[in-house]
């Protein structure tokens, strides 16, 4: 299958997936492991990559040898938040800069705020980071992200958590078709058939955590979703046949049949 481009750097998934909500670094290792993903999301204000000395690190279980880790903002509400917290995490990782911007903008939603989304965007990016953006499914924000120069933008397929899937797969279209930067949805995939979907549109990846995390079994979920994704981009490459209401089509010959 081809690979995914991002900041000019090849990868075999089109799977990413994050690593918290897990009972523990083991599991995560196992469900990441068997998800087949390259690029594995952190959220450096819950999880210890070093931040906080004696304790088990992520680090362990997923070494950034074999991995590219993926810095996020979960749990920021404002632009100087999400900045922050991206600068400690190039600390902590030895000048990464490859990242994951999101600013939330209500608590029980978890939807993003996209006016301070685009404000921290502008600065991380002067600030030599490449990022991808967490954003909502409106294709004008997709776009001014791109212009402002994030390496991928990555809109909601529904609220993050929720597992209901694509609600919106017209808005996802309008976003695809005009990008030139990497589309790779995020939040809101709660099944294997979500994920194909999402490829179906022309998606270049999804992101998820929680569809696996939360799973009764999650490495064989991890597994599921896999499939998922491969299953999904091979349907887009290859290009289903039209939807024709009420137009017969035999998958059979009908020319030389018997007594015809």
């Amino acid at each position: 299958m081809d690979e995914l481009i991002i900041a000019g750097k090849s990868y075999a998934s089109r799977l990413l997936v994050g690593t918290g909500k897990y009972k523990d670094f083991d599991e995560t290792r196992r469900a990441v492991e068997e998800s087949g993903a390259q690029i594995v999301t952190v959220a450096i204000r819950r999880t210890n990559i070093g931040q906080t000395a004696g304790e088990p690190s992520l680090l362990d279980a997923l070494p950034p040898s074999q991995y590219t880790y993926l810095p996020n903002t979960a749990g920021c509400y404002s632009a100087d938040d999400a900045i922050r917290t991206l600068r400690l995490a190039r600390e902590l990782l030895d000048g990464h800069d490859l990242v994951k911007l999101e600013v939330l903008g209500d608590p029980k939603t978890l939807y993003p705020n996209m006016m301070e989304t685009l404000r921290a965007a502008e600065i991380l990016v002067k600030d030599g980071f490449k990022v991808m953006v967490y954003t909502s499914d409106d294709p004008i924000i997709a776009r001014q992200l791109e212009e402002i120069g994030c390496v991928a933008v990555m809109p909601l397929a529904s609220l993050i958590g929720s597992g209901m899937g694509i609600l919106n797969p017209w808005n996802l279209r309008l976003i695809i078709d005009n990008a030139k930067v990497p589309v790779i949805v995020d939040a809101g995939v709660g099944t294997a058939s979500d994920a194909a979907i999402a490829m179906e549109l022309g998606c270049d990846g999804v992101l998820m955590n929680t569809a696996i995390a939360h799973a009764k079994n999650p490495v064989l979920m991890a597994s599921a979703m896999k499939k998922g994704v491969e299953a999904g981009r091979e349907a887009y490459l290859a290009g289903r046949m039209p939807r024709k209401l009420y137009s017969a089509d035999p998958s059979s010959p009908t020319a030389g049949l018997i007594g015809s």
